[in-house]
């Protein structure tokens, strides 16, 4: 699984002009399931961003988790992640299957919360408008298959 997070001072995702999550403080987590993944890549990628260390302490360092910090997690998927950039129109082949993008997206934003972060998504397949302000700014690619 691949994810991109971006620490936020707040974010939301709207559909069709209807805001469907949103968070003050936390995380915004784009997140694409790759063919081949399971369920076991998207609970380590759960458990290492529950623990990533990059909201600063009281000495400015970044030195706490989302959870240290009472923040929340806006959990959007995004399967142009996935993009295969050989010619100049990407492809999203090496994205898993829609059915089992939405298994793995809902299997991942389950293990979120049970990492005790309070959520918020997006719509699984739709067209969606995100709208965020970047802490720091501080954004982080992630990809299971370096974890």
């Amino acid at each position: 699984m691949r994810a991109v997070l971006q620490r936020v001072s707040r974010a939301s995702v709207s559909v069709q002009g209807q805001v469907v999550g949103e968070i003050g403080l936390g995380l915004m987590i784009l997140v694409c399931a790759m063919q081949g993944d399971t369920e076991a890549q998207a609970e380590r990628l759960a458990a290492k961003i529950a623990k990533l260390r990059i909201f600063k302490d009281d000495q400015g360092k970044m030195n706490l988790s989302v959870k240290d910090v009472g923040g929340a997690a806006l959990i959007v998927s995004q399967f142009t992640l996935a993009a295969d950039l050989r010619g100049n129109r990407p492809g999203f082949s090496p994205a898993a299957s829609p059915d089992d993008g939405k298994r793995l997206y809902d299997h991942f934003t389950s293990r979120i919360a049970a990492e005790g972060i309070a959520t918020a998504n997006g719509h699984f397949g739709a067209d969606m408008d995100v709208d965020l302000v970047n802490q720091g700014p501080v954004t982080i690619w992630m990809d299971t298959d370096s974890l």
